[in-house]
């Protein structure tokens, strides 16, 4: 158990300092911008290729859902958490999220954009669905051991405290505008009522 904590800890702090701006613009000392993302991508990757080799498993139950229903549910839950996941991704911008779209505008001599607020789709009722899915994704099995619940906790804790870091950076990037959206949006569980309204939206 140890071990498996330490593996997460080293991907959580990995994938948390690397995030933030403070470290972005020592990086941008010893890497050129364009491939600063894609740098990032690759590192979490390698953290978690270290986590998934070196996991130790702890088989002990914690449940183990017997019924076809309740099997197929979860299972769904599951998938569904994925589907939420990946399409969160391409609702903003999956390949400028991984790093490519900024190597190709250099490639091709393309300037790129400033990032612009938007809220499409899912993050007019969640202000995070990625984490949302990841969240889906971890705690729903029909067979919970020991080892995947340790590793759903954790996950689970970083996410919160990831989310709140995550926020203080998009209110120094984006200001009131995201002040409004955290208003109106839900965090993680959409809630009734809780929906973004972008004022270019509301039609005089």
């Amino acid at each position: 158990m140890i071990i498996d904590i330490m593996l997460i800890g080293l991907f959580t702090i990995q994938h948390s300092v690397m995030a933030r701006q403070g470290f972005k613009r020592w990086w941008a000392r010893f890497v050129p911008p364009m491939v600063e993302r894609s740098t990032y991508v690759l590192v979490t990757s390698l953290a978690l290729m270290l986590l998934y080799w070196q996991w130790r498993p702890i088989p002990t139950l914690v449940w183990a859902a017997r019924e076809p229903i309740a099997v197929a549910a979860l299972d769904g839950i599951f998938w569904l958490g994925w589907f939420v996941l990946v399409a969160s991704t391409f609702l903003l911008s999956h390949f400028e999220m991984f790093g490519l779209s900024q190597v190709f505008a250099r490639l091709f001599g393309k300037a790129q954009p400033e990032p612009k607020f938007r809220a499409p789709l899912f993050y007019r009722r969640v202000r995070h669905p990625i984490q949302l899915g990841v969240l889906l994704a971890v705690w729903a099995t029909p067979t919970m051991t020991v080892g995947h619940l340790l590793f759903s906790v954790v996950t689970t804790g970083y996410i919160l405290v990831g989310i709140q870091l995550e926020e203080r950076d998009l209110v120094q990037q984006f200001g009131d505008q995201y002040r409004n959206y955290r208003r109106q949006a839900a965090m993680l569980v959409p809630l009734p009522g809780r929906k973004f309204v972008d004022p270019k939206d509301v039609k005089l």
